[in-house]
């Protein structure tokens, strides 16, 4: 069951990659939150935002996405769900999972624990640093987008939004959505290329 979680997860990311996710009315920027791991850096340059589309599958996952399964393990509540799955979205285009860039980490919306679980591991992320940094932990990291329960975040946004896979041309959430599509059984965490190679800030000085 797990592995096929996993896969229909990932197809789910390579189908919104070819589409235009749009922002909900009541979208927020994130908020600051206490014990932000990026506020140990703030010595440091800020990492700008990157995203890098996946041309190819390869043999193995980056070390990026290996340390951040581990801090994941670490830190937060929950189980790898696995990084690596050759996925060919379209003609030049294939999934994080394919480049080992992308890791699914199994939390259940239907668990109050562990959905409190995935939005604190989401906020923490996407939360500005002290000095005012948007997205500051993310940005460190090298993560260049997020999904969970129909909710997307990709690099560079100031919101949070819709993921396309659970809404209809009109905006309207789709009743029967298969639980994995929709990222309600998992948070899925992708890295650009700095973050893979552990080019980041948040990297370097570990």
């Amino acid at each position: 069951m797990g592995r096929f979680a996993a896969t229909a997860g990932a197809i789910a990311v390579a189908l919104c990659v070819l589409c235009a996710p749009f922002a909900r009315a009541d979208d927020q920027a994130f908020p600051p939150v206490v014990g932000n791991a990026a506020d140990k850096l703030l010595d440091l340059p800020i990492d700008d935002f990157a995203y890098d589309f996946a041309r190819r599958c390869t043999r193995y996952p980056k070390r990026g996405t290996l340390a951040l399964e581990a801090w994941l393990g670490t830190h937060f509540r929950g189980l790898s769900w696995g990084i690596m799955r050759c996925e060919k979205l379209g003609h030049g285009h294939y999934s994080l999972h394919a480049d080992g860039r992308a890791l699914d980490w199994h939390l259940d919306v239907h668990s109050a624990r562990d959905r409190a679980e995935a939005w604190r591991l989401i906020d923490m992320l996407l939360a500005p640093d002290r000095l005012g940094n948007p997205e500051a932990l993310a940005r460190r990291m090298g993560l260049q987008e997020l999904i969970w329960d129909c909710q997307a975040w990709w690099a560079g946004s100031p919101v949070l939004v819709d993921y396309a896979p659970c809404f209809d041309k009109r905006g309207k959430r789709r009743r029967h959505v298969n639980v994995t599509i929709a990222h309600r059984d998992h948070v899925h965490l992708g890295l650009n290329r700095a973050g893979a190679a552990m080019h980041t800030s948040f990297w370097v000085v570990r």
